[in-house]
């Protein structure tokens, strides 16, 4: 009886499996993750031996064509067959060296997916087993740090009139990500369910400009610091834009103004240091941010508010209409806006722009760095001035120029280990392992005996990030300020001819292997910019810094 009801079960399944209707986007999805894992898998096109776009587009029409998951399986079973056997080489053996970083790989969909008959499953399990293990013919990796870049990859633009020639390109990013971004588990969704999303508006999308909106939106879902997004070719017009003539901070749900850009713009809306802007052209700036969710790479919270600062800033029209907080009211203006922002703001600037000191001394024998404009060059004069004094401030509000080595020896009694990485493991697509770790200083007793403390903010961002791991694994930096940016490791550029994307490429860790991407350096001492702070002219974080410097707390 047992027999005739098993016998019965696997009828009816088998049934079931053979009739079932599929959608599109579940074909789709499927089939860029079998083509992706068949690039980087399988030996024969692996190795390069086929042109596996063209592949693509051949098939594609054949899996429109599946209308039950049995047609679906057996259209991909045949392709798989075509291009030849591959050779039995498991168990491949690991190196006993190599430690395994396991949170991004999840090859489970070979046997879980819907799609997939038993035998199909079967075969893309044989091919991860008996994998391609020689130099990989579509992806490299950088010698010394691990990062990886394209290859004898075809960067042509997709005929944005023709479905599959967009997919193309979507499936080509998208395994790129899949199996060589670092930080896929840390995402706030999915990388699957993003995939299932992009495919129906990289289907209707119906130009140029609606595609790379796809794209983009695709790639800020990494919640990556790093990534941007830059559009070469569009046929969208050129916008004019225009400009506020301050810079700033949104602190509160408000605009902050704390720097000028256009001094006579500036002077004739009474705009200076301090000045609350609440609403412009009749939306708040919190409504202007909640526009722009999904639109910015960013890591977290405050790298977000900071990137977002430009569309805060900009409009296409000169007439612009702004709200002001002054003095607990809150006046509209109608002001003009100019085009005088990037590289054209210092001609509309009055006076020479104060050149700033790499390193000076305060009062009370303080020292202070700029981290941002240090060179290695400059290094040993900024020594020999802050050797004798009872405490440096090295601020990092910035990106580092690359001195963090040196100022190591000068402050580290003794070697410390501060940071470790995963890198992609080529051998294994989609794995990762663990890589060397970094160390810092030597045995140095003549080494500087006064505090250190370090400023942070979300400005600082990956070498600056890791610079500040560099300082914190002395055991003698108080780290002073607020959450930086959350994006750490080497960056990855993709390159394609209308287009090109960032990455973070490798994993950072602290030597316990507790994370930093998202989560950012954590200061000892959390200040942030207030409102009335930056009315009254104060750094407050700096300020902060020499409260700590003399009293300990």
């Amino acid at each position: 009886m047992k027999k005739i009801i098993l016998f019965l079960f696997i009828v009816v399944s088998q049934a079931i499996f053979s009739a079932t209707k599929i959608t599109e986007t579940e074909k789709l999805v499927a089939t860029c993750k079998v083509w992706g894992f068949l690039k980087y898998y399988h030996p024969k096109v692996a190795a390069g031996e086929f042109n596996w776009d063209q592949q693509l587009i051949d098939i594609l029409p054949k899996i429109a064509k599946a209308q039950t998951r049995k047609e679906y399986s057996l259209i991909i079973s045949n392709w798989i067959d075509s291009l030849g056997e591959v050779p039995l080489i498991a168990p491949i053996a690991v190196p006993k060296e190599v430690v395994f970083f396991d949170k991004n790989f999840d090859l489970s969909w070979i046997n879980s997916n819907a799609l997939f008959s038993k035998n199909l499953s079967a075969k893309l399990k044989f091919i991860e087993e008996n994998r391609f293990q020689g130099k990989q013919y579509y992806i490299e990796a950088a010698e010394v740090v691990g990062n990886v870049h394209q290859i004898n990859e075809s960067g042509s633009n997709p005929d944005f009139e023709d479905k599959n020639s967009k997919l193309r390109m979507v499936f080509m990013y998208w395994n790129l990500i899949e199996y060589f971004f670092p930080y896929q588990y840390l995402m706030d969704e999915s990388w699957d369910t993003a995939l299932e999303k992009a495919i129906p508006e990289v289907i209707n999308s119906k130009d140029d400009v609606a595609f790379f909106k796809a794209m983009k939106k695709l790639a800020f879902k990494l919640n990556d610091s790093h990534v941007e997004f830059f559009t070469y070719q569009s046929s969208a017009p050129k916008k004019d834009w225009k400009y506020f003539p301050a810079d700033g901070r949104i602190i509160d749900d408000k605009f902050v103004v704390t720097e000028i850009l256009g001094d006579s713009l500036a002077q004739a809306y009474d705009i200076k240091i301090g000045t609350v802007v609440t609403k412009i052209d009749h939306k708040t700036i919190k409504e202007i941010v909640e526009e722009y969710r999904g639109l910015v790479g960013a890591s977290n919270e405050p790298k977000f508010l900071d990137k977002i600062k430009n569309a805060v800033l900009s409009s296409e029209s000169e007439n612009v209409e702004v709200e002001f907080l002054e003095d607990g009211k809150y006046v509209s203006k109608a002001m003009y806006w100019g085009n005088y922002h990037d590289s054209h703001r210092n001609e509309f600037k009055k006076g020479a722009k104060k050149k700033k000191e790499k390193f000076k001394l305060l009062d009370d024998n303080i020292g202070y760095v700029d981290m941002g404009i240090l060179k290695s060059q400059n290094v040993p004069d900024m020594i020999n001035m802050m050797k004798s004094t009872k405490a440096i401030v090295f601020d990092m509000r910035n990106y580092p120029q690359g001195t963090i080595r040196e100022i190591s020896d000068f402050i580290d009694p003794q070697e410390k280990s501060f940071a470790t990485y995963t890198v992609p493991d080529l051998t294994y697509p989609g794995r990762f392992r663990w890589g060397e770790v970094s160390k810092s200083g030597f045995e140095n007793k003549d080494n500087y005996k006064g505090k250190v403390v370090v400023l942070l903010n979300e400005k600082s961002i990956s070498h600056s990030e890791w610079s500040a791991m560099c300082f914190r694994a002395a055991g003698r930096a108080t780290i002073i300020g607020s959450q930086t940016a959350g994006a750490d490791g080497n960056v990855s550029q993709f390159y394609f001819d209308s287009f090109s994307t960032l990455i973070t490429g490798i994993g950072v860790y602290y030597p316990d292997k507790s994370e930093t991407q998202r989560i950012g350096i954590i200061p000892d001492i959390e200040v942030k910019p207030t409102i009335e702070g930056i009315q009254q002219g104060k750094d407050e974080v700096l300020d902060r810094a020499l409260v700590f410097i003399e009293t300990g707390k």
